[in-house]
């Protein structure tokens, strides 16, 4: 079998193996691969492994030898799954891989803003702290998260995480899902979404992105909480409308917004959000941690070696190749 990826580098900058994948056939990586290059790359590869580049019906009907795509992540909106069905292209994805990673992340961000580590560190780096008259000092506001409120907009894996990271903290936490557990956790309690934009201190976004769930932050509902709330959004960045969150950054309409996904990566310069007041962003890293990434490269070997066994797993796209003998 000959298996080709057409963007290793972000997975595997050069710290892990590819060794797993070695193992099951032909190996040939590329760190990145244009849309243009696609096609050539893939086109007598049997099994194509991506991460966030697309694979859409035009690129799935041209590549004849393929049977199996592999999505270097969980979200697989990068790939037209329908096509790939009609095809017969089996394809999977990785679940639950970064799960402590991102819900560390979300609270990396929020004590960020809640402490100000950073900025006090550089004033002390600068020599205020040498010259105070007084034992201590403070540059910004230090809030105490106990007794906030959070609020988590979808309770997966990731969502549910942080709710218990939130409740070790003293927090209050309200949850809004389509898909409730039954009994739901204890101590999180299930809202409207009327009452979880207002209520929440800290919002955090934990749902896929959807034709249902796009620009899910809008507007209106942004109007609705508090002006001293901070959004968090470590999912898609197309949950959020970005015209409507700068406005509102720029009304105070709340206090600020912790972003580690934008609608474009790598964004376009013109995005509102680069130049938003009280806007901080960082580079969709939340899922890279070392030991995340050893667990996606391990789970999507497993992957591969399961179809190739005629076991699929972590299928995405309704196919079995048991179903078919």
């Amino acid at each position: 079998m000959k298996i080709v990826v057409l963007d290793g580098y972000t997975l595997n900058p050069g710290d892990l193996s590819w060794d797993g994948f070695k193992k099951l056939g032909e190996l040939v990586v590329y760190d990145r691969t244009p849309p243009e290059k696609v096609v050539e790359r893939a086109t007598d590869a049997e099994a194509v492994l991506t991460n966030k580049t697309r694979l859409n019906r035009e690129i799935i009907r041209k590549l004849q030898a393929l049977k199996y795509i592999g999505v270097l992540a969980t979200g697989y909106d990068v790939v037209n799954i329908q096509d790939a069905a009609k095809r017969g292209v089996i394809v999977t994805n990785i679940p639950n891989y970064a799960t402590a990673s991102v819900s560390q992340h979300v609270f990396a961000m929020i004590l960020e803003q809640t402490n100000h580590v950073s900025a006090h560190a550089h004033s002390v780096y600068k020599g205020r702290w040498q010259r105070c008259p007084d034992f201590t000092y403070w540059t910004h506001p230090i809030r105490e998260l106990d007794g906030l409120t959070m609020g988590i907009l979808g309770l997966g894996r990731i969502g549910s995480k942080v709710a218990r990271m939130a409740q070790a903290f003293g927090m209050e936490v309200i949850v809004h899902t389509e898909d409730p557990p039954k009994p739901m956790p204890e101590g999180m309690k299930l809202v409207s979404m009327e009452e979880l934009f207002k209520r929440s201190d800290f919002l955090s976004l934990h749902c896929p992105l959807t034709a249902q769930t796009e620009h899910i932050i809008n507007a209106s509902r942004l109007a609705m909480m508090k002006p001293t709330a901070l959004l968090v959004n470590t999912a898609r960045g197309g949950l959020i409308d970005e015209k409507a969150l700068a406005e509102a950054l720029k009304k105070k309409q709340i206090a600020g917004a912790l972003l580690d996904v934008l609608t474009q990566e790598p964004p376009d310069k013109k995005n509102p959000l680069l130049t938003a007041r009280n806007c901080w962003i960082t580079p969709h890293q939340s899922w890279a941690s070392r030991a995340a990434r050893e667990r996606l490269m391990a789970i999507a070997v497993e992957n591969l070696r399961a179809f190739l066994d005629g076991h699929p797993v972590n299928i995405v796209n309704g196919l079995d190749i048991r179903a078919r003998g």
